[in-house]
């Protein structure tokens, strides 16, 4: 069942069973309070259990650009379009967000972001990659960190 995401009330609805259930909550609710603003579109998420063709595309496309594969449970997922971007959301038990933002028509816009919500320790699958994370203060979920890599492939 789908869930449109409410960044004034922020609810951890679908989340419950991750540690970090309220951050995690106020993370994707910074998303769709962001998706909002920028596009005017209602950021819609979806259990993982029902969303597996989105599952496969992510892991995919992370295995195949980096060779990441993430232990974390994954508890939610968003897929749209806005404008000329496909976005792919996974979110997962322990607190991490990972999107794909692919431009349908400009491969030099397209990329992979990792966010990490406030608590959660950096996933060891991304430690090992060496990525470096910038801190953002969000109202919705304190510190968020984030980063990102470039897609080179065809996806």
């Amino acid at each position: 069942m789908s869930y449109i995401v409410d960044f004034k009330n922020v609810a951890r609805v679908g989340l419950e069973s991750s540690p970090v259930a309220e951050a995690l909550a106020g993370l994707r609710a910074n998303e769709a309070r962001y998706f909002m603003n920028k596009y005017k579109h209602e950021f819609t998420v979806v259990p993982a259990s029902e969303s597996q063709e989105t599952l496969d595309y992510v892991k995919r496309v992370l295995k195949e650009e980096r060779g990441i594969e993430f232990a974390a449970q994954p508890l939610e997922t968003a897929r749209f379009q806005v404008e000329n971007i496909q976005f792919a959301y996974v979110f997962y038990e322990d607190g991490l967000a990972v999107n794909v933002m692919y431009t349908v028509d400009d491969p030099k816009k397209r990329a992979v972001g990792f966010k990490l919500s406030e608590e959660m320790e950096v996933p060891k699958e991304l430690e090992e990659k060496k990525f470096k994370f910038a801190r953002q203060k969000s109202k919705l979920a304190g510190t968020i960190r984030g980063s990102f890599f470039v897609i080179k492939g065809e996806h």
